[in-house]
């Protein structure tokens, strides 16, 4: 377990941006009335650095393990749904809608997911070595051994409220 775990998320400020994104943008919640609310990464440093990447527009790709979907009781996203992403602390900060999902293995990673992923160097190099390690640390975590050859989802997504942050206006 990270030295720094991140907050449990505030569902209640959660609960209040999905209203107003609710309010906002009818057809697309609508489309798609799922969501979750929840935090990049295992550590609070790793959920503000990744969110700070979104926000920023660096960062448009994430990937997670199907394993810790199932761990937690989750489905795993399909296209449209949404997720509002909170800083470690657990404060609700954006709202964002899945655009592209597939399920590979880590070899079938490539390039351009590493670099819309938007972490370290943007290289594949760096995006095997980081997620090799992080995998292997959250795995430890639920008392697994972490294999390669494990089913990702790799997910492609747009910031979509609040409007000051989204990728297009509502």
């Amino acid at each position: 377990m990270p030295a720094d775990p991140v907050s449990p998320v505030d569902v209640v400020a959660g609960e209040k941006m999905w209203a107003a994104y609710s309010h906002a943008r009818p057809d697309a919640v609508a489309a798609s009335p799922e969501y979750t609310i929840e935090h990049f990464g295992d550590s609070r440093r790793l959920a503000d650095e990744l969110l700070a990447h979104v926000i920023s527009g660096r960062k448009r790709a994430t990937s997670e393990l199907v394993a810790d979907f199932l761990a937690r009781g989750d489905a795993v996203p399909r296209i449209g749904s949404h997720w509002i992403a909170c800083g470690g602390l657990g404060v609700p900060r954006i709202i964002i809608r899945s655009i592209e999902l597939r399920i590979g293995t880590f070899a079938t990673a490539d390039a351009a997911f590493a670099a819309d992923e938007g972490e370290d160097d943007l290289s594949l190099d760096s995006w095997r070595r980081e997620h090799r390690v992080y995998w292997t640390r959250v795995a430890a975590a639920q008392g697994r051994v972490w294999s390669e050859t494990e089913e990702i989802v790799f997910e492609r997504f747009s910031v979509v409220w609040p409007p000051e942050h989204a990728d297009t206006a509502p």
